[in-house]
C-alpha cells in the first residue's frame, strides 16, 4: 500500500493543477483524419473514400434505413434538415461565406458536391458525428444551437442514408 500512495500523489496533484487552472479535456474528433485502413480509425469511425479529392478519411457511417422504425419516416434534406442547417450552420460558417469556419472544402447550404466542394450529402457522416455524437458543432459559444428534437432529426437523417426529398428523386441540385 505504501508504494501505491507515493505514485498516486503526483497524479492527484497533477489533476488538482489541471482543475485549478480551468483546463478541460475534450473528446477528439477524428472525422476527416487521413487513414489507410480501418485500424487507423477509432470506433465508431471507419476508413472510407467519402470526400471528393481527400483520399481516405475516418468517418462515422450508418447504413441506409437504419433509423429506428418507431420514430416515423426518415427525415429528408428538403423538408427537415436544410432548414436546421440554414439556421444553425450556414449563416456564418458553412455556406457561401466561410469566414467563421475557415473551411472552403465543403458547404452545408447545398446537398450534392459541386466543383470539388462537398455538400451536405457527402458530409452527412461528419454532420452526424459533430452534431449528434460529440456535440462539438455548432461550437458551444455559437448561437443559436439546434434543439434536441433537431439533433434527433439529424441523427435519423444521417442514419437513414441522408435522403434528399421524398418526391423529387435524388438529383439534389444546389
Amino acid at each position: 500500500m505504501k508504494r501505491i500512495l507515493p505514485s498516486l500523489r503526483p497524479s492527484l496533484l497533477g489533476l488538482c493543477a489541471v482543475v485549478a487552472t480551468g483546463c478541460t479535456i475534450e473528446a477528439p474528433d477524428f472525422s476527416g483524419k487521413s487513414c489507410e485502413s480501418v485500424s487507423d480509425c477509432p470506433r465508431p469511425y471507419t476508413c472510407v473514400a467519402a470526400r471528393p479529392g481527400a483520399g481516405r478519411t475516418c468517418e462515422v457511417l450508418n447504413g441506409p434505413g437504419t433509423s429506428d422504425p418507431n420514430t416515423g419516416p426518415v427525415p429528408t434534406w428538403c423538408q427537415d434538415i436544410q432548414p436546421i442547417l440554414a439556421a444553425n450552420c450556414v449563416s456564418v460558417c458553412h455556406g457561401t461565406t466561410t469566414t467563421g469556419s475557415g473551411r472552403a472544402d465543403f458547404r452545408l447550404d447545398v446537398y450534392e458536391a459541386d466543383g470539388g466542394i462537398a455538400g451536405a450529402q457527402l458530409m452527412a457522416p461528419r454532420i452526424h458525428a459533430r452534431t449528434v455524437v460529440f456535440r462539438t458543432m455548432p461550437p458551444p459559444a455559437a448561437s443559436p444551437q439546434p434543439t434536441e428534437e433537431q439533433r434527433d432529426l439529424i441523427d435519423r437523417w444521417a442514419s437513414g442514408g441522408a435522403p434528399f426529398c421524398e418526391t423529387a428523386g435524388t438529383d439534389g441540385g444546389s
